[in-house]
């Protein structure tokens, strides 16, 4: 299997899931397994009872005999991983001074092993760590000795490169940078060279001497181990050259070797790639001459082999020289490294004057532009005879002697040296302006695309990872631009070979045209394609400065859904123009060995992005101010469309220029198909485009968050505690319902009233830690008032004020008790700095959000707040919530495509908001002429804006200033009687629509005087807003309104972080502003996309404006999708901003109380976390009281067998099916119908796409036609159900050969969560129940029968009690089930005829032939209507229910439920015919990226 995967030419096909690591050959045992092994039956023998004993000698022989002689096999470091060797044997068991080698490298392995793993693996040492400084001295001594083999050797490598990958260990920190500390430079070639680096940093030297005075002062053993230490590194290094030239440069080479080599490079890079390490590494590096010692080796030389070891060798010369200030860890820019490159040349040329006036005079006097290229400074160095250049290197403190071994390097390995250190490096700014952002043909087809995908951890990679820490912003920019770049490749890629062998092209005779034998729903042949528009270059650039095509094709064959689908294309889509010219070989049979590009005859691709849509008078349709498709696209005539396209400059240049010199094709001339992809899987260039931009722009990150951003320092400095300038206070509104809910929520710490009178809500509550930063500010603080401070919570309260007569006028309030965890994330994210809220499923993430946005709304009125989230529907969700809260809707504001989608009749986007206020503008000066009536002033006040607010200064305030004054002096004299008050009120008329009485007759004067001013409060918000609408009213184009509406109205603005990547120039250009940033799904989102959305605007005074970044996620459900393997593990590109910060200990807030679940159904997730507990809701409310009707239990594991004689089969490679699970789940759906469950809170999900399409046609065939059935709420896979809930869960785990992608601890949770009262597992139990990450959930699911238990005679909803277990009915099989639902059916059907029957003859009884007629309509309607209610009322009588069949292997059964063995085949049907049901392409829960794309 694993060759076969090897041999493959050809990317996985995009519904396969990339997660399938056992179809790469990778292997993952059973629990059969694990029992039988031999090093399972040791583990129970010696380190898994209770009382077990440490035999030295068991360590040997398991090393020895079953790791050593089977070539340290995974399997068996697997099997020694999963029977916790190293926690319970090895390490407990280690002495320094008695431990054999075995056990040390036993040691090794075992982290090696459960890094490769992806599980924790320091966390075994803390138990003893006084014994790991010895331990790991051991195996720094181990790395330098030449006894071991180089395979053991590799070994200890790849465990020192987990180590250096793990600094923010305090154990590994601790050990480690002594290793790479200032003492290294003792290993200098040079002692001038440490002079010389201490003269540009005189702080280096003083730790120089400090370092020089301990070593004096240590005794003799201390004084060998910083020896030892201080050497290490430069001994280490010259080891590896040794290795390194042990490889010869023709003939075989020891694979052991090599791959030593590689690692050592992936050691040096990681080491580079790190501030702490690379500070005095890299000018050490630079001494050993490494770089030049790789390239000159006789491994680079040889053909075959090296491609590996050449390309981390360009990744470690890329860091070697990167823009940062190794000591400082400041970034350089360009200007600055430019200069101390000068600054180098004019150092050499002066010692050239000086010294070699023969014969570098010419260097000496030449100006620097005209040295600095690699051929100048040979034509310079080229003549000087090897003594001479050995002279050089002396007054330039280079080493000239050989790093191994006697002698003095040869003249050609010197002018390598020389021409290294002054060559003119490349700006990696300019190298990336310069390359294409789409992929072309040959980044495409790459064979080490294709070798990433099935990456098991045995070889590095010349990839960037994406670590904890990055050197600077540009480093961090960089590394996911290359990453990014390289995944959208691999993605596209995917998709091109998907629409390639749909097409099915040929080459037809005798014309010897192409023809395409198939169709494809993603592409079309092009009609006509054009160059209409070629632009003179910018000013310094030599390429165009844009590139436009018209290209037409039609759309005649295709259904409407379809063409509705092409018709949907808006500006700056993405499309890829295809060149396919097939041969004779291109009709036959595809095998994903061969070439793919060759087979299909695939010449060219190019990216393209679309401009205009050119209409039927051959002008662009203008789509700006057009929000909707209706608007937005008059309908063309005909069926033929053409589009204007624009090309990448990049690559037109490149193209011409090839052109030009071979006169080969025109790529341009060429093309035939233009591809489109999904929308949502399409925005790789604007992320591109945008990190790019990031890179040439003055990026600022918040100084608050900057270190911890990049991983340096303490990683609780950017927490509010730490910060200054915290708010004083925090009104807390209405986050806490009641005084007890307030005293619960700052539990132990005491309430504090500020004043005397009772304390009730809203809250305005001062934390101990602004007091306490008040006190240390002050002289003389007392110790005691200090601590009292710690513990005390000061409290007040206000009154909110009357806002006005009318019930619009009430402020809506939250009604959530919020827990204690809830409310401390409130109140860190209202407070500024980092916030990070880490949310198990259920337990209110988004309401905390909620809350976070209204409170920042309320406390700080003039900032704003961004909101972002990883899908439409999480923001949907969140920002239906807002609107539920006292939030004034004119201060909304969602911008991207998924606002049509929004629960309300309001519009939030940019033209619904900007027409809402335009609306509103018409309703509040109609208001404004009704006061004016109203209080007799003539005239036409309410014409616009201006006249209204003259009309309030002149008219409104002029009468309402002396009469509230005289009303607040009569509260203060008691000279102004309550009738008098009432009498004189001006806008008394005007409140006449208002609810009667305006005033209560028994209100005191002082609430009469707040509801006179919550009246004028309310006149008063009219003119605040219109004068908020006048600029609305002074522009004039609707789109000049919407940016005024995005940066200067809207305070709360919400995106996905998708659309931030697409507009961020737009925005930065704008203008837009924003303070606090809350991201929702955080731990879903890519590191860079993650990060975009903290930079969308410019910096003010050089200083970011961001106050606060609010993180929610949870990172212990599914991570970022990343289809391809390498990227997701080697380059750790799946490690979300959110993961990154917890892995770093950022604090986190974590949610501890789950209200989603029943406590019973919450016990298959929850002990992924640390104790979460249960809200009361999930014990109190009556719903999760009572037992799920019909069914025995609540959630149950129901096996599923071969149903005829079939269990997972696969139609196409990667689409994974089982039609007996398909079966059985619809057959349970009719089930929960027939007893009355709602559909609307029915799920099906399942893990892989195959299936859901599998069921989707089951359900087609069985249900949607039939009333009493219809569709459940959603059908569709775990990934894409992530953040989601229903009531009742079914799923389906589908595979029955090997566990596959659930064994994915984070997709386990996920799919165990999402049940709030039913969740009904379908799977094969022998195969699921052998899986050894799944045991903490499957041993639960096993507590109970396997085979479905039913409770007859019930229906919903239930009054019987959830623990009632009682009177089970068991389903044996689908066959079994199918034959219960067919007779309820039936049953059902009879009793609907009789009803309809009876009500017939009542309908005949009436006498009056008029109420007859509109009796008979109704009681139809009201027939029908209860039927429908009664028909799922009846259940079969439990005597006349089927027996169980003896065998499930019946080919049909009496309902009709045939083995359809033509579904499977349907489907791949469906799918290659241009059908409009072939491929559902509205289907919303498609519409996010998932690990499993659609088939």
């Amino acid at each position: 299997m694993f060759e076969s995967f090897e041999s493959r030419q050809t990317t996985l096909p995009p519904h396969a899931p990339p997660t399938e690591s056992a179809r790469a050959g990778l292997y993952h045992p059973t629990l059969n397994e694990i029992k039988e092994d031999s090093i399972s039956l040791k583990a129970q023998q010696y380190w898994q009872k209770k009382d077990a004993k440490w035999d030295p000698e068991i360590v040997d022989r398991i090393y020895i005999k079953e790791l050593e002689q089977n070539r340290f096999e995974t399997k068996k470091l697997m099997l020694l991983e999963f029977s916790q060797y190293l926690e319970k044997y090895l390490w407990p068991n280690y002495d320094d001074e008695k431990a054999t080698l075995e056990h040390a490298l036993s040691i090794v392995l075992m982290v090696n092993e459960k890094f490769r793993e992806r599980v924790p693996a320091w966390d075994s040492f803390v138990k003893k760590p006084d014994q790991f400084p010895k331990f790991f001295t051991r195996i720094l001594r181990l790395s330098i000795t030449n006894n071991l083999k180089l395979q053991v050797r590799r070994f200890i490598l790849v465990f020192l490169i987990l180590a250096f990958q793990s600094l923010e260990n305090q154990l590994l920190r601790t050990e480690c940078m002594m290793l790479v500390s200032l003492m290294t430079w003792h290993c200098f070639g040079s002692s001038s060279l440490r002079d010389q680096e201490f003269t540009t940093n005189k702080n280096l030297k003083k730790q120089w001497r400090a370092f020089e005075k301990k070593y004096k002062n240590a005794d003799k053993a201390q004084k060998e181990q910083l020896l030892f230490q201080r050497t290490w590194i430069s001994n280490y290094m010259k080891g590896f050259v040794e290795v390194l030239y042990s490889i010869p440069e023709v003939g075989d080479m020891d694979p052991d070797a090599v791959a030593y080599c590689e690692r050592f490079l992936e050691f040096l890079i990681d080491l580079e790639a790190q501030l702490p390490t690379r500070r005095y590494f890299n000018t050490l590096l630079d001494d050993h001459q490494i770089l030049v010692l790789c390239k000159l080796s006789p491994l680079v030389k040889r053909e075959r082999g090296s491609e590996l070891f050449k390309q981390l060798l360009e990744i470690l010369k890329f860091y070697t020289g990167f823009e940062i200030h190794d000591h400082t860890g400041l970034a350089l820019r360009d200007d600055e490294m430019t200069e101390l490159h000068c600054k180098k040349l004019t150092e050499l040329q002066h010692i050239a004057y000086k010294h070699f006036k023969e014969s570098l005079i010419l260097l000496a006097l030449s100006n620097l532009s005209s040295i600095e290229k690699r051929e100048d400074l040979l034509i310079h160095f080229g003549p000087l005879d090897h003594e001479e250049i050995i002279r050089l290197c002396k007054f330039l403190n280079i080493r000239y002697q050989k790093l191994v071994g006697e002698g003095v390097y040869d003249k050609e390995f010197l002018l390598e040296v020389l021409i290294g250190k002054f060559e003119k490096r490349i700006s990696q700014i300019d190298k990336i302006n310069s390359l294409p952002l789409y992929p072309d043909e040959n980044t495409l087809f790459d064979d080490a695309v294709v070798k990433t995908q099935f990456y098991s951890g045995d070889l590095p990679l010349a990839l960037p990872k994406l670590n904890l820490q990055f050197l600077t912003i540009h480093d961090y920019l960089l590394r996911n631009f290359n990453l990014f770049r390289l995944e959208s490749t691999y993605e596209i890629r995917q998709d091109i070979e998907d629409v390639v062998k749909r097409l099915a092209p040929r080459v037809t005779y005798p014309s010897g045209m192409n023809e395409f034998t198939g169709w494809a729903r993603m592409a079309v042949e092009i009609e006509q394609f054009n160059i209409v528009e070629v632009t003179k270059p910018n000013l310094g650039e030599n390429k165009p400065a844009q590139v436009k095509a018209d290209v037409t094709y039609k759309l005649g064959r295709y259904t409407e859904s379809i063409q509705n689908e092409w018709d949907s294309l808006k500006q700056h889509d993405v499309l890829f123009l295809l060149s396919i010219q097939a041969h004779d070989g291109t009709s036959d049979k595809y095998k994903d060995e061969t070439p793919f590009r060759e087979h299909f005859g695939l010449k060219y691709v190019r990216g393209c992005e679309v401009s205009d849509i050119i209409g039927d008078d051959g002008k662009p349709i203008d789509e700006v101010g057009k929000p909707r498709i209706e608007d937005r696209r008059p309908k063309i005539s005909g069926n033929t469309r053409t589009l204007r396209l624009l090309l990448d400059t990049n690559q037109y240049k490149m193209d011409m220029d090839r052109y030009s010199r071979t006169k080969d094709d025109d790529v341009y001339e060429t093309f035939n198909i233009l591809m489109r992809r999904k929308p949502k899987e399409n925005n790789f260039k604007a992320v591109l485009e945008t990190i790019r931009d990031l890179m040439q722009s003055e990026l600022v990150v918040p100084e608050w968050l900057h270190n911890v951003f990049l991983g340096y320092g303490f990683p609780g400095s950017a927490h509010y505690i730490m910060l200054q300038n915290l708010p004083k206070e925090i009104d807390f509104r209405d986050t806490l319902l009641d005084y007890d809910h307030l005293v619960n929520s700052f539990h132990p710490k005491k309430i504090v009233p500020a004043e005397k009178n009772t304390l009730s809500p809203p809250y305005v509550i001062q934390f101990p830690e602004v007091r306490k930063k008040e006190l240390e500010k002050s002289e003389n603080v007392d110790p005691n008032e200090l601590k009292k401070v710690e513990n005390e919570i000061v409290v007040k309260t206000y009154t909110m004020p009357n806002m006005g007569p009318y019930p619009f006028n009430l402020p809506k309030k939250n009604s959530i008790r919020f827990t204690p965890s809830q409310v401390e994330a409130i109140k860190s994210g209202t407070n500024p700095g980092l916030t990070m809220v880490v949310g198990p499923p259920g337990t209110g993430k988004t309401d905390v959000a909620v809350q976070i946005i209204a409170n920042l709304y309320h406390n700080f009125p003039e900032q704003h707040t961004l909101l972002v989230t990883h899908s439409n529907q999480a923001l949907n969700q969140i920002f239906e919530k807002i609107m539920a809260l006292d939030v004034d809707e004119r201060h909304l504001l969602r911008l991207g495509h998924g606002e049509e989608e929004l629960n309300t009749e309001l519009s939030f986007s940019k033209y619904g908001r900007v027409n809402s206020f335009l609306e509103k503008r018409l309703s509040l000066l109609q208001e404004v002429d009704r006061l004016a009536k109203s209080l007799v002033v003539g005239g036409e006040h309410g014409y616009t804006c201006e006249t209204a607010g003259y009309f309030y200064l002149y008219h409104v305030l002029s009468k309402w200033e002396p009469y509230i004054d005289k009303c607040r002096q009569g509260l203060e004299k008691g000279n102004v009687s309550v009738e008098t008050m009432q009498n004189e009120f001006i806008f008394i008329k005007y409140f006449a629509d208002a609810p009667q009485p305006l005033f209560p007759e028994d209100a005191s004067y002082a609430e009469t005087l707040e509801i006179i001013e919550g009246c004028f409060r309310h006149i008063e918000k009219i003119f605040t807003e219109l004068e908020e609408i006048r600029g609305f009213e002074l522009l004039r184009t609707s789109y000049d309104r919407a940016n005024y509406l995005l940066t200067k109205e809207a305070k709360i603005i919400a995106m996905t972080c998708t659309h931030a990547a697409l507009k961020r120039r737009e925005l930065v250009s704008l203008g837009f502003k924003y303070d606090n940033v809350v991201m929702e799904e955080a731990a879903q989102i890519l590191e860079v996309e993650t990060f975009i959305p903290l930079l969308l605007q410019e910096t003010e005074d050089g200083r970011s404006r961001l106050k606060r970044v609010i993180l929610i996620g949870d990172h212990n459900q599914l991570p970022p999708v990343v289809k391809n393997m390498a990227f997701q593990q080697y380059g750790n590109m799946e490690q979300s901003l959110f993961t990154r910060f917890v892995r770093l200990g950022v604090p986190t807030i974590d949610l501890d109380s789950q209200g989603r679940s029943r406590p019973s159904i919450a016990t298959l997730f929850n002990w992924r976390y640390n104790n979460l507990g249960d809200l009361s809701v999930v014990h109190e409310q009556y719903e999760y009281k009572k037992a799920n009707a019909g069914f025995t239990y609540e959630y149950q594991l129901i096996n599923v067998d071969n149903y005829a004689g079939k269990g997972e089969t696969e139609p196409v490679p990667f689409f994974y099916q089982n039609l007996g699970e398909a079966e059985y789940i619809v057959a349970v759906y009719q089930y929960m119908r027939l007893l009355g469950y709602p559909s609307e809170k029915i799920s099906i999900l399942t893990t892989y796409n195959g299936q859901k399409a599998l069921i989707r046609d089951v359900l087609r065939q069985r249900c949607s036609w039939n009333p009493l059935f219809g569709q459940p709420a959603k059908v569709t896979t775990v990934d894409k159900y992530q953040g989601q809930q229903n009531d009742y869960i079914l799923l389906s785990l589908v595979r029955t050969r090997n566990v596959g992608h659930i064994r994915d601890v984070r997709r386990l949770i996920v799919a165990m969560s999402r049940a709030r009262l039913g969740l009904y597992v379908f799977c094969r139990l022998a195969l699921f129940k052998n899986c050894y990450e799944l045991t903490s959930t499957f041993d639960r699911l096993l507590e109970r029968p396997t085979e479905l238990s039913l409770r007859i005679n019930e229906m919903w909803p239930s009054d019987r009690d959830f623990d009632d277990y009682s009177e089970p009915f068991t389903i044996v099989d689908v066959v079994h089930m199918g034959k219960y639902v067919f007779q309820m059916m039936q049953e059902q059907l009879e009793y609907a005829k009789e009803q309809n029957a009876e009500m017939e003859g009542k309908e005949k009884d009436n006498k009056d032939k008029e109420t007859a007629k509109e009796d008979s309509s109704n009681t139809k309607e009201d027939t029908n209507e209860k039927n429908k209610r009664e028909t799922v009322k009846v259940p079969p009588k439990s005597s006349e229910l089927p027996e169980s069949p003896k065998s499930s292997e019946s080919s049909e059964s009496e309902d009709g439920m045939s083995e359809d063995d033509g579904l499977e085949e349907q489907i791949i049907r469906r799918n290659n015919e241009p059908n409009e049901d072939s491929e559902e392409s509205a289907d919303s829960d498609d519409s996010i990226d998932s690990q499993d794309s659609d088939y």
